[in-house]
Order: structure tokens, then C-alpha cells, then sequence
């Protein structure tokens, strides 16, 4: 019976672990992209006047 609960318990140490490594890319990827579109956004706006 404890086998049983040390296997359960460490598969769900193991799903925290891995969702929190997911979570912690999302995270990076959505900054990452935010400041991409200010930077594409900024250089479109110093290109429009040229019209």
C-alpha cells in the first residue's frame, strides 16, 4: 500500500515539475513576442512618413 502512494505521489511531483517548465516557456514566449511586435510596431511608424 505505501508503494502504491509513493508512486502516485511521484508521478505527481513529476506532472508539477513538467507543468511548471510549460508554463514557464509560455511565460517567456508570450514576452518574447510582445516585445517583438513593439519593435516591429516601432519601426513601421518610422517608415510610414516617408509616403
Amino acid at each position: 500500500m505505501i508503494a502504491f502512494v509513493n508512486s502516485i505521489l511521484s508521478y505527481l511531483l513529476l506532472f508539477v515539475i513538467m507543468a511548471a517548465i510549460a508554463g514557464t516557456g509560455i511565460f517567456v514566449g508570450i514576452v518574447m513576442r510582445k516585445k517583438k511586435n513593439l519593435s516591429q510596431a516601432a519601426e513601421q511608424e518610422t517608415e510610414e512618413p516617408q509616403q
